[in-house]
């Protein structure tokens, strides 16, 4: 379902958005689908930003085991 709505763009933006608009892609189009790519790398940013805190929690039991498993190998 689609919801109509009105927006005012200044006239910059409104040019850089004629310039990024596919062949056959209107307006609407356009602006729809930079903000679906925009609002997906905002999403993608966000749990990058939750793993990393995630990893950086653990990060001295992470460390410690990796030495740990690193005293196993055998120098050749």
């Amino acid at each position: 379902m689609k919801v109509k709505t009105s927006v005012t763009l200044s006239e910059d933006i409104a040019k850089q958005l004629d310039r990024v608009t596919r062949k056959g892609e209107s307006r609407s189009q356009t602006i729809e689908r930079l903000l679906r790519e925009g609002l997906e790398r905002r999403k993608r940013v966000e749990a990058d930003r939750r793993e990393l805190a995630a990893i950086n929690e653990h990060a001295e039991e992470l460390n410690a085991e990796a030495e740990d498993v690193l005293t196993y190998q055998v120098k050749l």
